[in-house]
């Protein structure tokens, strides 16, 4: 995977030159994303999409950074927020849906853009610079470390870099369940 891969420019949602399936529709049925249960490989594909998709989406609707800011894969809570706003997209235009469907969408889309200014506003990432979200400490909990921000050089190899170490965290823990597997009985060893 080249760092175009992850961050070319996607195509119009409905432009089908060949006659083939359109890009920015799945080839299924569009299901949710849980992100703290998808395998290294699902989880590369689906952050390929999504940064695909969002690209599209803030170009089209020309979304500033303190609704769509150039870090948001670095931030749960705008992961989340855009995934199901994807999800919502990709089943408001698909072809089984009723003609009114995207109408919905833009509605929800709406309430979506506040939701993710205000996520934006309390996570601290900008347009040059990003910090990681503050984390409160609970009653009898350790403080968090302090938080730092950094400024932002360069964002599409920063996605690619942050991306490739997310799958390469996860196939490491798919990779320690497996070696604790029996492979006689298919249980986890003591």
């Amino acid at each position: 995977m080249t760092e175009n891969d992850a961050t070319r420019e996607p195509e119009t949602p409905g432009a089908d030159p060949a006659g083939e399936h359109d890009p920015m529709l799945p080839p299924e049925p569009p299901h949710p994303i849980n992100w703290n249960l998808l395998t290294a490989d699902e989880a590369e594909a689906e952050w390929l999409e999504l940064n695909r998709w969002v690209n599209w989406l803030r170009t089209t609707y020309g979304l500033p950074a303190s609704v769509v800011p150039p870090f948001w894969h670095r931030h749960g809570e705008l992961v989340w927020e855009l995934s199901a706003l994807h999800l919502h997209w990709l089943a408001a235009y698909d072809a089984e849906q009723n003609a009114s469907a995207p109408l919905g969408w833009h509605r929800d889309f709406a309430d979506a853009r506040q939701r993710l200014r205000d996520w934006v506003a309390a996570c601290g990432t900008r347009l040059d610079r990003d910090r990681p979200t503050r984390q409160t400490a609970w009653p009898g909990e350790e403080p968090g470390d302090p938080v730092e921000e950094t400024g932002i050089e360069n964002r599409d190899e920063d996605f690619v870099a942050w991306m490739l170490a997310d799958v390469a965290a996860r196939r490491q823990a798919e990779d320690e369940f497996y070696a604790n597997l029996d492979p006689s009985t298919g249980e986890l060893r003591g």
